[in-house]
């Protein structure tokens, strides 16, 4: 059985074109991986991100990235709950990256959002991933 991570996929692509120098990168457009890109986009890690239509008539996340003095915003960004191991927490669990310059990003009952909303609305979920 074969299984794809759509999420990972997604990181990668942002990961690699940053790694490459691009402005911009895109790819398909989900509410799961619009939801990662705005959370990015608020915290300062992306200069924007936009939607649009190909011409296939699918939708599209065109993403900004960010650069500061010539570094990619992102300095690392990985992947924490996988379709082999999801990975679960309380508010009161939620891990702090990098003694909080860094971010998670959850899947909650509410929606995604990150660590500090999830913890001011006392709301756990899934870990997707780590920002820093």
């Amino acid at each position: 059985m074969s299984v794809h991570d759509s999420i990972g996929d997604f990181i990668t692509v942002i990961r690699n074109a940053g790694s490459a120098g691009k402005s911009t990168c895109s790819y398909p457009h989900s509410n799961l991986r619009s939801g990662i890109a705005n959370i990015l986009k608020e915290r300062g890690f992306l200069e924007d991100c936009t939607e649009s239509k190909a011409e296939s008539g699918m939708k599209n996340l065109e993403i900004n990235l960010k650069y500061v003095n010539g570094q990619h915003a992102i300095r690392g960004i990985s992947r924490i709950s996988t379709p082999g191991r999801r990975s679960y927490c309380g508010y009161r669990e939620i891990p702090k990256i990098l003694g909080g310059l860094g971010i998670s990003i959850l899947s909650t009952p509410q929606g995604i959002m990150d660590d500090k909303t999830a913890r001011k609305n006392k709301l756990g979920g899934e870990l997707l991933c780590s920002v820093w």
